[in-house]
């Protein structure tokens, strides 16, 4: 009765800091308190608790590695000339009644070569989302076809971790999962780009509106050189690099041309880096091109960290576990798909984390997937068909808040419009259904 006080609570508070614009990292904090009081009661010392919280905590010092990373390639690309050089091209080369569907198809090409949606938003969507800002978009528009085909390529492409990682979770392999995804994403994907195509008719690029593209040739030496960093993530990316190092190596040579190119002193472009990019207050792009910095990512970085703490208390406490009975009564495919489906939705929730999601889902429905003798692949098409894109659709989930942050957009405003994470698994229970009479 406690640990179920303990999750109506957690939600609620999630739920009202959402609504009121509050930090999630302070409910968070106070959820990991509750469960703390919780777990002593149940017995578990304080030492044991401090152990399960530092065992969850640790798995979040990976994702830490990678915002840094992304704090700075957001900043030194904006230095560099290399997100005002995409708009700039983007603007003048991109049919603008068609905004929010090559904003689709771009976020999801992009994901498939990088395999990760964090690094397809703090690049080419956050250069995306300044063209929007710039031409009057709706901006929760543009930033659910963003996230939403930021996704696309996290959940399939062979460099995507969350693929690997669910490969690894079921004890199958990488590439015929990846052939199983794409033929499920088809049908949500055609879907997709059909929605995005007529919401795109209302909600076109202004280009006339405040003459972005000549203020962003005034601000910044505009060139084919400035968008080198962009090109040597994508063409490491068809060579399989590690994202970190491409990133890196991206980092290094926007810092270079931020120098060179721009015009930027050294202490300047490590100010950059460190605390964000801005312009001049009387420049007309200053609300705009601005944002990014290593700082950038204190508040996610709490967020991730205190999440994977309490879902290690989870873990160590065996808290979900007690579902698990409940999850046996699935007696058909169709049954067992829409119970990881509500699982994966609860996780996500609690876990506040893509891969504690995942990693959870598979515990609890291990057992259930055996005892209706599904093949394992058939689970991991599942898993990814649901908690892994179904993540993004949470405010607090770390698949949601770090982009939104990322790209300084509502945290809720895009969920409506990110129309391929929730076509994915509604889809695939609809064949599912359909098969099953």
């Amino acid at each position: 009765m406690e640990t179920v006080f303990g999750l109506v609570i957690t939600f609620v508070m999630l739920m009202f800091s959402i609504y009121k614009g509050i930090f999630i990292g302070y409910p968070l904090l106070i959820s990991f308190f509750i469960f703390v009081i919780i777990s002593l009661r149940k017995g578990y010392s304080i030492a044991d608790i401090s152990k399960m919280a530092y065992d969850g905590g640790k798995k979040s010092f990976v994702v830490l590695k990678i915002f840094i990373l992304i704090g700075a390639i957001t900043a030194v690309w904006m230095s560099s000339g290399t997100v005002p050089s995409i708009v700039y091209y983007g603007i003048n080369l991109m049919n603008p009644n068609y905004f929010i569907f090559y904003a689709f198809i771009i976020s999801s090409l992009v994901s498939f070569l990088l395999g990760t949606s964090l690094g397809t938003v703090s690049t080419v969507g956050l250069a995306l989302i300044v063209m929007a800002k710039s031409g009057e978009v709706n901006t929760s528009i543009a930033t659910g076809a963003i996230i939403a085909g930021a996704y696309f390529g996290d959940r399939c492409s062979p460099m995507s971790s969350s693929a690997n990682l669910i490969a690894n979770l079921t004890e199958t392999e990488l590439f015929i999962n990846i052939k199983n995804m794409l033929k499920s994403a088809v049908l949500p994907f055609i879907l997709s780009l059909i929605l995005y195509f007529v919401v795109s008719l209302s909600s076109p690029l202004n280009t006339a509106s405040g003459g972005i593209d000549k203020a962003i040739v005034k601000s910044f030496d505009i060139s084919i050189l400035a968008l080198l960093p962009s090109i040597i993530i994508l063409v490491l990316s068809i060579f399989r690099v590690n994202v970190k190092i491409s990133m890196f190596l991206s980092i290094a040579l926007a810092s270079v041309l931020s120098i060179y190119i721009q015009g930027y002193k050294i202490n300047e472009v490590l100010y950059f880096i460190l605390m964000g990019f801005h312009l001049d207050f009387a420049n007309p792009l200053y609300l705009i091109i601005k944002g990014g910095g290593i700082i950038s990512m204190l508040r996610p970085a709490i967020v991730v960290f205190i999440s994977c703490s309490l879902a290690g208390i989870f873990e160590g406490t065996k808290t979900l576990q007690s579902v698990e009975k409940l999850l046996l009564k699935a007696n058909s495919r169709s049954s067992l798909f829409l119970y990881t489906t509500i699982v994966s939705i609860l996780t996500a929730a609690f876990g506040s984390n893509q891969s504690i999601a995942a990693v959870l889902t598979a515990s609890l429905m291990d057992k259930a997937y055996k005892q209706n003798s599904v093949d394992k692949y058939q689970m991991a098409l599942d898993l990814e068909n649901t908690g892994i894109v179904l993540s993004a659709l949470i405010p607090w989930n770390l698949a949601a808040f770090v982009p939104t942050s990322t790209m300084d957009v509502s945290p809720v405003g895009f969920i409506t419009y990110a129309f391929y994470l929730y076509l994915l698994p509604i889809t695939s229970y609809m064949i599912l259904r359909y098969k099953n009479k």
